[in-house]
């Protein structure tokens, strides 16, 4: 485990290498990812420390202790930098069942341990490495991890299948209320 390096707003740019910054952990991604989202030209950042494909990232500067420690897995291919205030992970596990199995509720609670909002929450190292997840065999995580993939894919796809459903009822009731109160 080690942390990353900070990367301000203002290094952000349209082309260069890929990175992450710890809010984004936050906004942008979910339980795993195989894109960033910004970029930063390379002479702007001293002693760049990376992440690559596997690798866990967790946000370790929070505005709510809920949501403090929050981690996602990078399954793409580049070879990323590693913003301020995220810790990465290397391992050698599947990375979206660890990404899944530190989502849960009971790790979410291990997380908030001993936390203390001010302003801002911070964790560190030595909490992240201190959270306790279930480790089968790595057949079984990669079984585990495929099944909820599925699951996961269900659930937006019947999201996204309601939302055009009720889009449709939408119109259907708009063109039947038009055809009612179209009087001659």
């Amino acid at each position: 485990m080690y942390r990353g390096n900070g990367i301000t707003k203002e290094q952000i740019c349209d082309v260069g290498i890929s990175c992450v910054r710890y809010g984004e952990i936050y906004t942008t991604y979910n339980i795993w990812f195989d894109n960033c989202v910004s970029h930063t030209n390379i002479k702007f950042i001293n002693n760049p420390r990376y992440f690559e494909k596997g690798d866990i990232l967790f946000a370790i500067t929070g505005e709510r202790v809920e949501d403090i420690a929050k981690s996602v897995a990078y399954v793409g291919n580049d070879k990323c930098i590693a913003g301020g205030d995220i810790i990465v992970l290397k391992h050698n596990q599947n990375p979206k069942y660890l990404a899944y199995a530190l989502d849960t509720s009971n790790a979410k609670k291990q997380k908030q341990d001993g936390k203390v909002k001010s302003k801002v929450v911070h964790s560190n190292i030595s909490s992240i490495s201190n959270i306790i997840i279930p480790l089968p065999p790595l057949e079984e995580q990669n079984i585990i991890a495929e099944i909820i993939d599925k699951l996961n894919k269900y659930c937006n796809d019947l999201e996204e299948g309601l939302l055009a459903e009720i889009e449709v009822r939408k119109k259907q009731y708009e063109y039947y209320r038009d055809k009612l109160l179209t009087f001659k």
